[in-house]
């Protein structure tokens, strides 16, 4: 096989495995931050919740990076073409993610309820809406994005903020915000103490982990019924690949043609059941540390069902199919794939490395009484 088609399709994966990052780790924070108004009671209590994450939510925003970064170099047209049509989206996305570190800043610099009460509602909303965000993103390359290039691959977004919006990727927005809270309800219920807070996470969790199932499940019946891309025709291996010339066509129940081609590709759908179901079980049971893999495992699974159904699309274009990004013709030269991947096989053990040990010394449970009496704390 052809080297550069190996990386392609390599930096494909790793770009899956980010994106399964990010969902994890800050889509944990960021539960835990949806859910601080709903089951911290009392001042005290959304003080503990926010001290389980305190340690790590600042560095796990570094998969959020990561992804840009993958994108803006081993993906470019998808970069250019992404960040430019969907300009607003992310200023929404990144005007959220602002907010939060001010939650975590500001909330406790005035002991005034109110001032807190605004915060903690700031913190509600910097954690949903950016995961609202990241499922209605993936939605959206279900449906496609209305876009199409000029002869010279200027590229033109020819939708509108609200239509990116539509019940099909606020379904999958509400996914992803149900799988968040999950985690952020796992994460609460190892890391405080036994009482009514740890019992309100644990029903979060479960509300969570059940509401996931349901929409997964509509999701993958409606993904069914919808027109997906096809392609046809692309220039031949060893040709410049440009969206230009290719091919593509609609066809109803076209995003499951990769499932019908390789059937073991259902074990990946299957994951995310496995993952919801079970880790359903372990917060019945109490089995918080076993509950947050399962939900990795879930994330994994469903996120994964998403890619294997798109591929080898990355961005399918509504307006022009023929136009639709692909890994075929957006990736960067083969010398900087090769590169990439020389940096990326050092530089990932070391983040997996420190995040690591990172949890593991801030490891135990976070006491009311130490977070009354320690300055530094949140």
């Amino acid at each position: 096989m052809e080297l550069y088609l190996v990386f392609k399709v390599l930096w494909w994966i790793l770009l899956g495995v980010l994106l399964m990052g990010l969902a994890i780790m800050v889509g944990m924070d960021m539960g835990v931050g949806a859910l601080l108004r709903f089951v911290g009671r009392t001042d005290t209590e959304r003080r503990v919740a926010l001290n389980t994450i305190a340690p790590h939510w600042d560095g796990n925003q570094v998969w959020f990076v990561l992804g840009g970064g993958a994108i803006f170099a081993a993906f470019p047209l998808l970069y250019a073409t992404a960040f430019s049509g969907l300009y607003i989206v992310m200023l929404l996305l990144l005007w959220t993610m602002i907010l939060r570190p001010l939650g975590f800043e500001y909330r406790s610099k005035v002991a005034s309820s109110a001032w807190r009460g605004a915060w903690d509602w700031a913190l509600v909303i910097s954690g949903a809406v950016p995961m609202i965000i990241y499922g209605a993103g993936i939605g959206n390359l279900l449906l496609g994005v209305p876009f199409h290039f000029e002869w010279d691959l200027r590229s033109y977004y020819t939708g509108s903020f609200l239509s990116l919006f539509n019940p099909f990727a606020l379904l999958c927005g509400l996914l992803a915000l149900s799988l968040a809270i999950y985690m952020g309800g796992v994460m609460l219920m190892g890391r405080v103490e036994s009482g009514p807070l740890q019992q309100r996470a644990r029903r979060a969790a479960t509300v969570g982990v059940l509401v996931a199932v349901a929409l997964f499940t509509v999701g993958g019946l409606c993904v069914s019924h919808l027109p997906g891309y096809r392609l046809l025709s692309a220039p031949a291996p060893g040709l410049a690949q440009t969206p230009l010339q290719q091919v593509v066509t609609l066809g109803e129940g076209a995003w499951f043609d990769n499932y019908r081609a390789w059937p073991a590709l259902w074990l990946v759908p299957a994951l995310g059941y496995v993952g919801m179901v079970l880790g359903c079980v372990a917060v019945r049971a109490r089995c918080s540390t076993v509950a947050w893999w399962l939900g990795a495992l879930a994330w994994i699974g469903v996120i994964g069902t998403a890619g294997v159904s798109l591929f080898p699309f990355l961005m399918p274009s509504s307006s022009h199919p023929s136009h639709s990004l692909t890994l075929w013709n957006s990736t960067s030269s083969r010398a900087t794939l090769i590169w990439m991947t020389g940096w990326t096989a050092i530089f990932m053990p070391a983040i997996v490395a420190y995040t690591s040990w990172a949890f593991y010394v801030m490891r135990g449970t976070v006491k009311a009484k130490r977070v009354e009496s320690d300055p530094h704390a949140y």
